[in-house]
């Protein structure tokens, strides 16, 4: 598989207007002790069920002799903010070290930590070096954030932060999903920056979360969040590059960073190519693989059209939308879910046979 998305926790030290995840947020005392109780738990098994090998095969740049060469894939660990103490001990750390082990054996992976960057120290970024970290992914870099308002602080910000990454070693990765950050021919670590901007990242802001209840998102029908890198586009073909998905901290995997309405299965029972080859046959999957969410109910008695009238909604401060993650949502709350939960009593049927 090319890439993961495992966010490890829910805890932040900031709760920005327009965040996917209203669970991402500042947690204290008994509230913040659960918060770090269920990453701790449920990480183990979480990444026991992470597919054997995070390789995949790069139809891009095929050989000479036209074999599709293998590539090393990787995981992005994320939150919240994973460098807040104490997710950063109890819970970063010893991740990113099994994560480690895991694979070192079978083909390595790219280790990528996400942060919103305000909290990177140079003991921290050597602590990641220690761990082996592949890129340090600053994600703070937009007008949402605190302090982050005007574009000069933004660029003061980054340019501190790039002098602390250069004097460590690390060196710019350049858009991390381009071909070319793709087949890096100079050896890492890198450090690499994004944001909540119009040219880089979701661009116009999803449908989710505060962003959705603060009114931030000014998406249409025209914005396929599916047909895109982090959106559902090729996440069922895990063996081929394109493909990824999003972990929750309570295992609940998602075909894309957005999140469905459903999770497609828990890594708390099975390993995620079970998962995504058990939904491998299913139409209304495929075409969210297909980057073709309004084609998702062919098979279940939804047009295109039904699809697109149910994509309408009115936003919480009663302004009128339309947009494909809408149509996504109200299917699978109408549908899906005993397609989901059929796929799941398959996946344990087979668990029992191979025991």
């Amino acid at each position: 598989m090319e890439s993961i998305y495992y966010v490890l926790s829910w805890a932040c030290h900031r709760k920005c207007p327009h965040c996917y995840e209203p669970r991402f947020r500042p947690y204290v005392r008994g509230a913040l002790e659960a918060v770090i109780s269920e990453a701790v738990a449920n990480s183990p098994r979480i990444i026991a069920h992470l597919p054997e090998r995070m390789t995949y095969l790069d139809r891009d740049h095929p050989a000479p002799d036209g074999r599709l060469p293998e590539r090393r894939g990787r995981i992005i660990v994320s939150g919240g903010e994973v460098l807040i103490d104490p997710i950063r001990t109890r819970v970063l750390y010893p991740a990113m070290e099994r994560i480690q082990a895991r694979y070192a054996g079978a083909g390595g992976v790219d280790l990528i930590v996400q942060t919103t960057g305000d909290l990177l120290t140079d003991t921290l970024v050597e602590d990641l070096l220690a761990r082996g970290v592949s890129t340090i992914s600053v994600s703070g870099i937009d007008e949402f954030h605190s302090g982050m308002k005007s574009a000069a602080r933004r660029t003061a910000f980054k340019e501190r932060l790039t002098r602390l990454f250069e004097a460590h070693g690390l060196k710019a990765a350049g858009e991390l999903d381009s071909p070319e950050a793709k087949v890096q021919r100079t050896p890492g670590p890198y450090y690499h920056f994004f944001g909540a901007t119009p040219d880089a990242w979701i661009g116009r802001l999803w449908p989710r979360g505060r962003a959705w209840e603060n009114g931030l998102s000014t998406a249409t029908l025209a914005d396929n969040f599916c047909n895109r890198w982090s959106g559902g586009l090729n996440f069922l073909d895990h063996r081929h590059g394109g493909s990824e998905v999003s972990i929750d901290p309570s295992g609940d995997v998602f075909p894309c960073c957005i999140k469905t309405r459903r999770p497609i299965g828990s890594l708390l029972e099975d390993d995620l190519i079970a998962i995504l080859d058990s939904l491998a046959s299913e139409p209304a999957f495929q075409a969210i693989s297909a980057g073709r969410p309004e084609r998702m109910g062919l098979a279940y008695g939804w047009s295109e059209e039904r699809f697109i009238a149910e994509s309408r909604t009115v936003t919480p401060k009663g302004d009128s939308y339309a947009n494909l993650c809408i149509g996504c949502d109200r299917f699978h709350e109408a549908l899906l879910g005993p397609v989901i939960e059929a796929a799941r009593a398959r996946r344990a049927v087979m668990r029992n046979q191979a025991k």
